[in-house]
């Protein structure tokens, strides 16, 4: 005979206790947590994780230098693949803010696209590599310097071999100035990544005071918003002086390939004139060549290379409806004001009483100091020299742009501030008290 199986076990109204809904939006636990003192399942080594996530940051930054290079060369005769493969080298280490030295004498004109690209792929690697280590979450800032700090030494390690294998037949780098600089820039990109993934934003985000948070955030509202002003300058400018860029790209015999090469080497160098453009606007100017000088009130300038983006340059000082040009940093700065009291407005909500004033206008005063030191690390790293004698100072002045930037923001900023203050104060009604049942 077979053994008998009871039945399960009923509850009350005849329902069988397996029958029971499930709860699928209830989370499952399908792997069980780890043991003390066992290494958790799926967690790579801290050395390789960073080695991975430096050798891909690389690699995807290195590639579009060595494409559009490749296309530029294309039509010389006396290209090689290694020496084009140098070459981008060259363009590659030139991204990252190391300079070149060559018979013709410094270069040191970065791409910021390049750059922008590299810092990105580096803040992804920091992503990467906090993950891999289990790092997720646990808002350790020691476990986010640690997996930054270590894409960074790696990566400072790819820079040195690089300048190694251009100064082989080709310009001299230093690898010890490669390395620094590639170390600083990989653990602060990584650093960014890392402090997203591991939740150390969220902690320092609490411990900041709310006035210095929201100057900060305002100081970057209005960089940007001065940054965009900029670049749409820019482009206008050159769209105006297309013919003047078309003639130019037409003026390299290099084939239909290596104009369209010339052609993304100078979109490569497109943020470098939003930000020239913007220190145009703010008043401190650029300089396109030793004793030049590019202003609103005043345009002196020589013989230029040519090069597409040059086309654009001002013929002369502003004069006539130009002049509203000189009004668009102020504008920034009381959009950015504007923007920090509304949201002030909309966190405080109608039942809290107003804030003080100086809760409204110490924000809005610390944005200009912000932004600032964010435009003046800008237009540090959109100038260079682009070889010897008169091309050996190519951009704006930093401290210059800072300061100015500063000054106006914040003065834009407090004006647009106090005047969304006063146009939207009205007297707000008294509370109704409630009603007792059956009063």
């Amino acid at each position: 005979m077979s053994p008998v199986t009871p039945d399960p076990p009923r509850r009350a109204g005849g329902v069988r206790a397996d029958d029971r809904p499930v709860d699928r939006a209830a989370p499952r636990r399908r792997v069980p947590a780890p043991r003390a003192g066992e290494s958790p399942r799926g967690r790579a080594p801290l050395p390789v994780a960073a080695g991975v996530a430096a050798v891909g940051a690389a690699l995807t930054s290195y590639l579009p230098v060595a494409i559009v290079l490749g296309l530029v060369q294309l039509g010389a005769d006396s290209t090689t693949l290694g020496g084009t493969l140098r070459t981008a080298l060259a363009g590659w280490l030139v991204g990252h803010g190391v300079p070149l030295h060559t018979e013709a004498g410094p270069f040191g004109l970065a791409p910021l696209a390049l750059t922008v690209l590299a810092i990105w792929r580096l803040t992804r690697a920091g992503v990467h590599v906090s993950r891999a280590i289990g790092a997720r979450d646990t808002r350790s800032p020691r476990r986010a310097l640690l997996a930054a700090g270590a894409v960074g030494l790696l990566y400072a390690l790819l820079g040195a071999l690089a300048a190694v294998l251009i100064g082989a037949g080709g310009p001299q780098v230093s690898p010890v100035r490669a390395a620094a600089t590639f170390a600083v820039v990989g653990t602060l990109g990584a650093l960014v990544g890392a402090i997203r993934v591991t939740a150390v934003t969220r902690l320092l985000v609490t411990r900041i005071p709310g006035p210095l948070r929201d100057g900060v955030r305002t100081g970057l509202v209005a960089a940007l918003l001065l940054l965009g002003a900029g670049a749409g300058a820019a482009g206008l400018a050159v769209a105006t002086g297309g013919g003047d860029a078309a003639d130019m790209i037409g003026a390299y015999r290099t084939g239909v390939a290596g104009q369209a090469g010339i052609t993304l080497v100078s979109t490569a160098y497109a943020p470098n004139a939003a930000v020239w453009s913007t220190s145009y606007l703010l008043g401190p100017g650029f300089a396109v060549g030793v004793d030049t000088a590019v202003r609103t009130s005043e345009v002196s300038v020589g013989a230029l290379p040519a090069v597409p983006l040059l086309a654009g340059l001002p013929r002369g000082p502003v004069d006539g409806p130009g002049a509203l040009l000189l009004a668009v940093p102020v504008l920034a700065g009381m959009v950015a004001g504007w923007l920090l009291a509304r949201r002030l407005a909309r966190s405080d909500g109608p039942e809290r009483p107003p804030r003080r004033w100086a809760e409204l206008l110490a924000p809005a005063a610390l944005a200009g100091p912000v932004a600032g030191v964010l435009l003046g690390v800008a237009a540090a790293a959109s100038g260079g020299p682009l070889g010897g004698g008169r091309l050996a100072q190519l951009g704006p002045v930093a401290w210059q742009v800072g300061a100015v930037a500063a000054g106006v923001v914040a003065a834009g900023a407090l004006l647009g501030a106090a005047a969304t203050r006063v146009l939207a104060r009205s007297p707000r009604p008294a509370p109704t008290p409630p009603v007792r049942p059956g009063a």
